[in-house]
């Protein structure tokens, strides 16, 4: 199977089943001399992990990382970072009765066409339970962008029909995590949990969307074509597990907007740089980063497992039988789906700085050839 790498020179490989034995990955590229620990990956997984509200599954895992390789007395070393999340709560016997009728809507019936064969329990590797592996390696990209600068966040901007009002990136910053649902509006985030609520009680399931946004962001991020930073951050959203759309800037809105009116008119700033007036385009021109802002916005479908009656079809009897799937699962993804789409935004915004040269690839210190620098280790012998 292809397909579980991610990234250029930061490069992500992952591996793991919902219900094996752990996830895991392993994080290529990352310059040397970054000060990294366990607990800084542990905090943007905690932020993912089930269990941690009434909106969310009830499945107990504590996704505890280890790091295995790629850190010396607390900094990068520049070789291979490798980190590994158990699974300790995984329950394959409730997934029994779809191993040969297949869920409505899920990876069941793609994976066995496509493999002949497939690991069932919760899903397996189409699981989102993989998107863990993705948070982990996305906190070490930001951990990198903050030493350039550079500052990302997201939060839940639609639930349902229930949408929040457009909000500042420093309002996202401080109210975004003061709720289950991770809207920054407050009063919005209310409306929102109580609507989840009401489709939680009935069985059922509900979409909603996530906004995102990076600030210094330098000028020039991205390639040519099928490169451009558009072209690989929508590869970035569109793997997210229920995307159903990916968007920038004014996205979908622009089919209602005249080329006048949406052309954002120069000007020069303090240092006579010619700088965009407004920024509907969403910090991206001609596929490369224009130093503003950049902002889009993920979409997420309702959870497809859900305890309402289906039907589904089994291969090995023939037969047409309704099932419920019985199960612990989130009511709506967005809540925890925040800290994946950071972690997209992060790794390939720091793919795209490596590759410009804006960061070098060896160490974050920039000072090739010195090699008495404060992380390298000190010898015992010498104390």
């Amino acid at each position: 199977m292809n397909g579980n790498r991610f990234g250029r020179l930061f490069q992500v490989t992952t591996f793991g089943e919902s219900h094996g034995e752990a996830m895991g990955c392993t994080v290529s590229g990352c310059p040397a001399g970054l000060e990294l620990s366990e607990e800084d990956i542990q905090a943007d997984l905690d932020r993912r992990k089930p269990g941690q509200s009434m909106i969310t599954t009830s499945r107990g895992e504590p996704d505890d990382v280890s790091i295995k390789s790629g850190i010396q007395d607390g900094y990068t070393t520049g070789t291979p970072i490798g980190m590994v999340i158990q699974n300790k709560d995984a329950r394959s016997g409730k997934y029994e009765p779809f191993i040969t009728a297949p869920r409505p809507s899920h990876g069941d019936f793609t994976y066995s066409a496509k493999f002949g064969t497939r690991n069932w329990g919760g899903g397996g590797r189409s699981s989102a339970r993989e998107t863990v592996n993705w948070v982990a390696a996305g906190a070490i990209a930001k951990k990198l962008l903050a030493h350039e600068g550079i500052e990302l966040k997201a939060h839940v901007n639609q639930i349902g029909d229930v949408e929040a009002p457009e909000v500042s990136f420093e309002e996202i910053l401080e109210h975004s995590e003061e709720n289950d649902v991770r809207c920054a509006h407050p009063e919005t985030a209310q409306e929102m949990q109580e609507l989840i609520e009401e489709y939680q009680d009935e069985g059922d399931s509900i979409g909603g969307s996530i906004y995102f946004e990076a600030q210094g962001v330098p000028i020039g991020l991205g390639a040519p074509r099928f490169d451009s930073l558009s072209a690989r951050l929508g590869q970035a959203m569109m793997a997210v597990p229920a995307t159903t759309a990916f968007e920038f800037g004014l996205g979908t809105e622009a089919a209602e907007w005249t080329g006048k009116d949406r052309n954002d008119d120069w000007e020069f700033d303090a240092e006579g740089t010619p700088t965009p007036v407004e920024n509907d385009h969403g910090g991206i021109q001609g596929g490369l980063s224009s130093g503003e802002p950049i902002y889009g916005e993920v979409t997420l479908h309702a959870p497809t497992s859900i305890p309402k009656s289906q039907q589904t079809a089994d291969w090995e009897t023939g037969e047409l039988k309704q099932e419920q799937v019985i199960g612990r699962h989130d009511p709506v993804l967005p809540p925890r789906g925040v800290p994946v789409v950071e972690a997209m935004l992060a790794l390939t915004l720091v793919d795209f700085m490596l590759l410009s040269g804006r960061m070098n690839p060896d160490r974050v210190d920039d000072q090739p050839g010195r090699y008495d620098t404060e992380y390298h280790p000190s010898s015992p012998r010498n104390e």
